[in-house]
């Protein structure tokens, strides 16, 4: 007889997790919620979560983190970092109105998080400055190499797109809509001229 999975061990049910997460946001998501979702009864989730829900959360997010981990070395690779930076923007106005309408996590976190829970409105934050660093670091090299005309500061240009990652992911809840997202994309990408 099988027991109940084991949850610390299988990343396909943290990824179960982020999606209930990333659906209804850390609040409104119960620990029934994600007993149901993941199959783990509560002493194996306790035994395995010593943090409990908290602790699960956490994890959920650092999934993102090592999604954008990956980008990164995509873009320290990359001859053009630009243009790549360009593809990941125009790449959200494609996707479906179910991943419009939810955002992104790491900024539906911070919002959700500021006043509730430090620990995790922090963690969202350093995260988000994680990928602000990222397009600062592209941004710098290519200035320096001189595929960048715009050569405002990188710092203040890195801040510039988190603003507009932020921004956008309200946008695209409010305009769900391939044509209306990639007007607003290309517009906020002519700063990277």
């Amino acid at each position: 007889m099988r027991g109940r999975p084991h949850i610390h061990q299988n990343e396909e049910l943290i990824q179960k997790a982020q999606d209930l997460f990333w659906k209804r946001g850390y609040t409104a998501t119960s620990l029934n919620d994600l007993l149901k979702i993941t199959g783990a009864g509560s002493g194996s989730f306790y035994n395995t979560f010593k943090g409990g829900k908290k602790q699960v959360f956490k994890e959920a997010i650092n999934q993102r983190r090592k999604d954008f981990e990956n980008f990164k070395s995509k873009l320290e690779t990359s001859e053009a970092p630009i243009e790549l930076l360009k593809q990941f923007f125009r790449s959200i106005a494609d996707e479906s109105e179910t991943s419009h309408l939810q955002g992104c996590i790491i900024a539906n976190t911070l919002v959700e998080m500021t006043f509730v829970d430090d620990e995790l409105g922090n963690e969202a934050k350093k995260i988000l400055q994680e990928v602000e660093e990222m397009y600062t670091k592209a941004i710098r090299k290519a200035q320096e190499k001189g595929d960048l005309k715009n050569q405002i500061d990188a710092s203040i240009l890195g801040k510039y797109l988190i603003t507009f990652w932020c921004g956008l992911n309200t946008l695209r809840r409010m305009y769900p809509d391939r044509k209306v997202l990639s007007q607003q994309i290309e517009m906020q990408l002519a700063v990277l001229s």
